[in-house]
């Protein structure tokens, strides 16, 4: 007799045993080695139940079929050895499921993603839900590892190796529509009669009247060109890549990899590398065999879950995590109130990029108010543009994008606002304008209705200073642009009511925002830290130091863009703006270098006007305008400097900041100061966001280097006094 199974359920209906995978007290299902021994049991069943001639997995899951790996066990293990026997026994698993005597069928709805996309592709066949819930894809590389259940191999044999790296390299997720165009589900079909298909097509697949074609099959063109020269001459048609990976040439294929590294590189800058192992494990599979692919996944599946990089990114993923449990306030029991109807004062890039997350995301109402029917017409376009550009990439359709769109009105008055849940302000950074709608709203709408400022620096506790109603006040921090940015600061001041800040967090998590909650202040949290950053690379520039050089030195760093080009895209003018309030409330130690009202002066705001320290031509980037160091000391007579300290004083002062705001109860935990940094100003992931840096660097390092440079360049540098406190008691951010 069997042992009773405690996270798998088997049943056999119509000649098919059903293996429900339903993982106990989870609300999704994960892989461990614990449940290896369940499902090795129950194979061994279905292999001998002489009453069955097929097997269909599904699972227990209202909306996830396998959400991968259970990450948590990763962060136990304890040697490379270890993690590499962990990849091994999951392969073998696989293996063994993979040369099963009887057809094996995954149903699949919901997410299946990292080994439970493994599982599936050890299955014989792969039907998925049409479900908008249903998505597929190996993003381990997001977590600084590969694959490591087999999935570096079957993949690329499976759909070819240029599709194969365009998933695993990336950890990008696919809809099942994709899914079944690239070949890595085998059907598509309506979720409520997926296990009903399922049970056919293995029935089929016994009887040897299914038979599947997964022969990607070669262009006519690449099938004559058998030659080495037939082969490069089609290197400029369409799916060139793929052609030479299908083709069975050792040559073709090394063009084909070393292209991928190469752009590859260009991304990571080799900070990153899981995407690179994986590359090779990839490579090694396709030229040497399965066996010598597994190994060498496994080998790097092994090392790279014990690399620092990959610890930094677990951490990250575990706090964005405990983040969406969250509501914000320091009572778990306060419930968000239900927002149908959402104002937006504003309707520029800020205003419309939040009504596009909101009908898109949120799926309320969004009614906008702009000050003339001009700015009107341009705030229904900008949602419009967003929309289309979905629609462009197909990952909407015109139907999908009409019924979101008609969420969406605009007007230059009041009207239609008394009945909101929620107003955003996204009007310029004005005190008295802020102020003024703020009355307004108070007048027009409801008693409970919430006013949100989307304010980048003034202190929520002036703009509450003129309400009727102080509790309903609070900051909502978007970043621009925001249909991308995932960060939303929220800010509170000393009145704002719990429940308040709890709606305001929920609203951020359905638009699809990573939420954290600061207290007030100038700059708050993110424009804080910014300040000075941005300040030192000014600075720079007035040292001498070429601008294409400073961005460089931070690029090199990890930061996505360099620290100029980001005041050429949040707009020169506005830079110099948030730093006059900066310096008013901070002091001499956030004063920035002179320069910037003299380029605002000129009109130069950045990418707004086609004009700031770089050249724009047709909206893109076009090298460094030369012409900006006339307002500059040394003028066009740049000084070579060293890349690692110019990277190194702008980092210290965006630490240093981090490090105050902590101390001075801005931020509420190192966690939230990290994933601010990292998912609203770029800061690297691999290291974990600037906290997580100060611990690794070590506290001592960073006071040391900090003190230095307020040696040498005076009060800017001063050390946060917790650097030295935490110092002396010998603590870290991080236990």
């Amino acid at each position: 007799m069997s042992q009773p199974s405690k996270n798998f359920s088997y049943a056999v209906e119509e000649q098919v045993a059903i293996i429900t995978f339903d993982m106990e007290g989870e609300a999704v299902n994960t892989l461990a080695p614990d449940i290896s021994h369940e499902f090795e049991a129950l194979m061994t069943r279905a292999a001998s139940d002489s009453a069955t001639k097929a097997v269909v997995f599904v699972s227990g899951k209202k909306d996830s079929f396998i959400a991968g790996a259970k990450i948590d066990f990763l962060q136990q293990v304890k040697t490379v050895v270890e993690a590499t026997q962990l990849s091994k026994q999951g392969q073998m698993s696989f293996d063994r499921l993979d040369a099963f005597e009887k057809p094996v069928v995954a149903a699949i709805h919901g997410s299946c993603l990292g080994g439970g996309l493994e599982w599936a592709l050890a299955c014989d066949y792969r039907l998925a839900s049409d479900s908008p819930k249903t998505s597929l894809g190996l993003p381990e590389v997001q977590l600084g590892v590969i694959p490591g259940a087999g999935g570096t191999q079957r993949l690329p044999r499976l759909i070819g190796a240029q599709a194969a790296l365009d998933l695993i390299l990336t950890g990008k997720t696919l809809k099942a529509k994709k899914a079944l165009k690239l070949g890595v589900i085998d059907e598509l079909v309506p979720q409520p009669i997926l296990r009903q298909v399922a049970k056919k097509r293995a029935l089929e697949l016994a009887a040897g009247t299914l038979k599947v074609d997964r022969s990607r099959g070669l262009p006519s063109s690449v099938g004559k060109a058998r030659s080495l020269a037939g082969l490069f001459k089609g290197l400029t048609d369409k799916g060139a890549w793929t052609e030479l990976a299908l083709e069975d040439n050792p040559l073709g294929r090394k063009v084909l990899f070393d292209q991928a590294k190469k752009q590859l590189l260009k991304k990571t800058k080799g900070k990153y590398p899981a995407p690179e192992r994986a590359l090779e494990a990839i490579r090694v599979g396709l030229d040497k065999g399965m066996k010598a692919g597994l190994e060498a996944e496994a080998t790097a599946f092994g090392e790279l879950v014990m690399s620092d990089v990959s610890r930094r990114l677990v951490e990250i993923f575990f706090a964005t995590t405990a983040l969406k449990k969250e509501n914000g306030t320091t009572d778990p029991t306060v419930k968000a109130r239900p927002v149908k109807r959402l104002g937006i004062l504003g309707g520029g890039l800020m205003g419309g990029g939040i009504a596009y997350v909101a009908s898109a995301h949120q799926q309320v109402h969004v009614r906008m108010k702009d000050r003339d029917d001009e700015g009107v017409q341009r705030a229904l376009a900008h949602v419009r543009g967003l929309y289309d550009e979905r629609v462009k990439r197909r990952s909407l359709t015109w139907r999908e994008r009409d019924k979101a769109l008609a969420l969406v009105s605009a007007t230059t008055d009041y009207s239609g606002f008394k009945r909101a849940d929620v107003v955003i302000e996204a009007v310029p950074e004005d005190l008295k304008l802020k102020h003024q709608v703020l009355k307004d709203v108070e007048r027009i709408c409801g008693p409970e209705t919430i006013f949100a400022s989307n304010t980048s620096s003034l202190p929520i506790t002036k703009i509450a200073e003129v309400a009727g109603r102080p509790q309903n006040v609070i900051g909502m921090h978007y970043f621009s642009p925001v249909n991308k940015m995932p960060l939303l600061e929220i800010i509170t001041h000393r009145g704002t009511a719990p429940w308040v800040t709890a709606t305001c967090v929920e609203i951020g998590k359905k638009q699809g925002k990573t939420v954290i909650v600061v207290n007030d202040g100038v700059g708050f949290y993110t424009s804080r830290i910014l300040a000075p950053y941005m300040n030192e690379a000014a600075y720079l520039l007035a040292e001498g130091a070429d601008i294409a050089e400073v961005d460089k030195a931070l690029i090199d760093f990890g930061f996505p863009v360099g620290p100029i080009t980001l005041l050429d895209e949040v707009g020169i003018d506005v830079a110099a703006k948030v730093g006059k309030i900066m310096h008013e409330a901070y002091g001499d130690r956030l004063l920035a270098p002179g320069t910037t009202d003299a380029l605002v002066a000129e009109g130069r705001l950045g990418r707004k006007a086609q004009k700031g320290f770089y050249l724009y031509e047709h909206g893109k980037k076009a090298g460094v305008d030369v012409s900006v160091y006339a307002t500059m000391p040394h003028g066009k007579d740049r000084k070579r400097m060293d890349r690692h300290e110019m990277a190194e004083r702008c980092v210290l002062q965006f630490v240093n900041e981090a490090v105050r705001c902590l101390g001075e109860g801005i931020l509420r935990s190192p966690r939230d100061g990290d994933i601010g940094a990292i998912f609203g100003l770029g800061f690297p992931p691999f290291l974990g966001g600037p906290f997580r840096y100060v611990d690794q660097r070590g506290l001592g390092r960073i006071l040391e280097r900090t003190e230095h440079y307020q040696d040498r360049f005076g009060k800017r540098f001063e050390p946060a006094p917790l650097l030295s406190e935490y110092l002396k008691a010998g603590k870290k951010f991080y236990a």
